[in-house]
């Protein structure tokens, strides 16, 4: 397929200019790290919502106020931040997925300008009290919005969860797409079409989505003979190593990343009113490590291998991130009962790949093509 076709994707994501330029012309952006937080409220409210990226790169001031132990994701988008990179944000509002998200924020908050930092607790269980006590957080969140220039109506959250809908249907179908083996892309080109969403506003992004498809709809996938497997993790910061283990012998037919199903997966918005389809889309969700059990997350994780041929798992892993790592023993033992293999690699915030890494990566795929 041709690469023009993706070209306004990779764009959308090297452009950081423009999101600035839509501050400067009276839409602020409001940051936040994760999935679970309530983007169409922010955008209900008439800001932009921007998802930070930190990308690969060297360390210097964020070392001077986080600890080692935080993951390069968070680190990276702190040393951005600290070197006057995101001065363009009006400040963050984050839900509280892990605890050093949470702390990030607090730190931020007292080392760049900004007019809200706002983390967000979410229930766990889903009952009446439980929607009743995220009713009223988002309602609060709602109401700091609206106090910092924002504009606020039932109606104007209604038209913003239908617009990440829209979205959400679009790429949920390349997906179906890519398990059934007739997606002309690869892992990379589908990561810039995901991410790009994350650093555009939506209206936009659902425009270039339909587009997309429109060509798209008349190319014809190749057969690959490489090993299909499936990617879970949380980010990823740099494409380049989704190339690597394509070009090591797998064939990346789909993926359990924060930044790729976990962000757009579609899900039910049933309630009887705005924010209680907020809270349903909430509800719903492919769980994350950070808000599931691995119990669960097998469940999730079985059903895609079992949609998409999968045969082998790569846990890409960024270091420290405990959710990730914690749920690693029992994941990979519980698949292998199901006689599929998995490897584990973990990514500082260079992003770099290895010789060594190459080279457990061909070993990985011969035992699978072997099996």
């Amino acid at each position: 397929m041709s690469s023009a076709a993706i070209e306004p994707f990779r764009d959308a994501l090297r452009n950081t200019k423009r999101i600035a330029e839509e501050a400067e012309n009276g839409r602020p952006v409001v940051g936040y790290f994760c999935n679970y937080t309530p983007v169409p409220l922010i955008h209900a409210c008439g800001f932009f919502p921007l998802r930070l990226s930190g990308g690969p790169g060297p360390l210097d001031k964020a070392y001077d106020l986080l600890p080692d132990f935080v993951c390069p994701f968070l680190k990276r988008v702190s040393e951005r931040a600290l070197k006057g990179e995101l001065s363009f944000i009006s400040g963050i509002v984050q839900g509280y997925t892990c605890d050093a998200a949470c702390g990030v924020v607090n730190v931020l908050q007292s080392n760049i300008k900004g007019s809200i930092f706002e983390v967000i607790p979410f229930p766990y269980n889903d009952s009446v009290d439980s929607r009743d006590f995220f009713r009223n957080t988002l309602t609060t969140v709602k109401d700091k919005l609206v106090s910092l220039g924002g504009s606020y109506s039932l109606q104007s959250l209604d038209a913003s969860i239908d617009l990440y809908s829209k979205i959400r249907r679009i790429i949920d179908s390349l997906y179906e797409s890519r398990y059934s083996g007739r997606l002309p892309i690869t892992a990379e080109e589908l990561w810039f079409i995901v991410r790009a969403g994350e650093a555009t506003c939506p209206e936009e992004y659902l425009d270039m989505l339909e587009s997309f498809m429109e060509t798209v709809s008349n190319v014809s996938a190749e057969t690959d003979e490489r090993i299909p497997v499936l990617v879970s993790g949380s980010l990823i910061e740099d494409s380049e190593i989704l190339n690597i283990i394509e070009r090591c012998g797998g064939r990346i037919v789909a993926d359990d990343l924060c930044t790729g199903l976990r962000r757009i997966s579609a899900v039910p918005d049933e309630g009887t009113d705005p924010l209680g389809r907020l809270i349903d889309m909430h509800f719903s969700r492919v769980p994350c490590p950070s808000r599931a059990r691995a119990e669960d997350r097998l469940v999730e994780i079985q059903n895609i291998i079992d949609r998409s041929g999968a045969i082998g798992v790569l846990f890409l892993h960024q270091k420290f991130c405990s959710p990730h790592l914690s749920d690693f023993p029992y994941l990979s033992s519980q698949l292998k009962k199901n006689n599929i293999k998995s490897i584990q690699i973990e990514m500082d915030e260079t992003w770099k790949a290895s010789g060594q890494l190459k080279t457990r990566l061909e070993g990985f795929f011969e035992m699978l093509a072997g099996r």
